[in-house]
């Protein structure tokens, strides 16, 4: 009896690690094929993305182009292609600067403590009562629409949540015997949130920054639809679907084609986050 439930528990964990690599592993696909396509979209597209052909307007995938063209005659593929460029690097940017400022202040939070801490976490509560889409709408009274004041609205948004995740995992580590033994020979606190505490919850971040690109493509996407995004004829996916409201019935394509995209995007990210959080993760790898 007991070799086969051994036989049973190692099949089953062999399925389990190859499940976590298949989202690993799926995830890095879809989104390296994204980039590629972004990448690529620099320096060539089938059409100009803001070529207009009135007379070839609202044409149905194959009938003009490979996916068909909107209400301007313009290429959706090619506006789908940089559009992929136009959001990933707004959501990308955005997590960078978002995660950088709040890792260094929930970094600073967990080593100094006490009335810098509290201050802290209240920010975040502030921030976290002004949702993006609110603050982009402020940003753009007084800045205007554009690549800035999407980054700026999503980068604010996402200072507290690094900032909370990155205090938590610092106060963990500060409770290690590592740190105890770094503190016992007399070094400084700020040596050793660099030293030890910041490489040992570098994972978290890397993982946690991953499965917030989903969520910062989500943003910038309802931007977009909003008006807030880049300013036109600069397009992006959440333009294109606020442009497809009117043609719905008569073109469906427009609003399937960039909602597909922003969905297959999100997908891609929250996979990349699972996969390399089961990766990462100590606790993960050890069940």
């Amino acid at each position: 009896m007991a070799p086969i439930v051994s036989t049973a528990i190692t099949s089953r964990g062999r399925t389990f690690r190859l499940s976590r690599r298949m989202n690993l592993i799926s995830g890095a696909v879809i989104i390296g094929l994204l980039v590629a396509v972004a990448l690529l979209s620099l320096v060539w597209t089938p059409l100009p993305p803001a070529k207009m052909q009135i007379i070839h307007k609202l044409q149905p995938p194959l009938a003009f182009g490979l996916l068909g063209t909107d209400q301007f005659g313009r290429d959706v593929l090619s506006m789908l292609m940089a559009g992929c460029w136009n959001s990933l690097s707004i959501a990308i940017t955005a997590v960078m600067i978002g995660g950088t400022l709040g890792s260094i202040a929930g970094v600073s939070a967990a080593a100094i403590r006490g009335p810098f801490e509290a201050l802290l976490m209240r920010i975040c509560d502030v921030i976290f009562a002004l949702p993006p889409i609110l603050s982009a709408m402020v940003l753009g009274a007084f800045l205007g629409p554009g690549r800035f004041t999407a980054i700026t609205a999503i980068a604010v948004f996402m200072i507290p949540v690094f900032a909370r995740v990155t205090l938590a995992t610092s106060l963990q580590a500060w409770s290690r015997d590592y740190v105890t033994a770094a503190r016992a020979i007399g070094n400084t606190r700020l040596t050793i949130s660099l030293r030890h505490v910041l490489p040992n919850i570098m994972s978290q971040i890397i993982v946690h920054g991953a499965i917030q690109l989903g969520l910062a493509i989500l943003t910038e996407a309802g931007l977009s639809f909003l008006g807030l995004g880049m300013a036109p004829p600069a397009p992006t996916w959440g333009r294109m679907l606020a442009d497809a409201q009117t043609y719905l019935a008569l073109a469906p394509w427009l609003a399937i084609l960039p909602g597909l995209a922003i969905a297959l995007t999100v997908f891609g990210f929250n996979m990349l986050g699972d996969g390399l959080r089961d990766l990462l993760d100590p606790r993960e790898a050890s069940r």
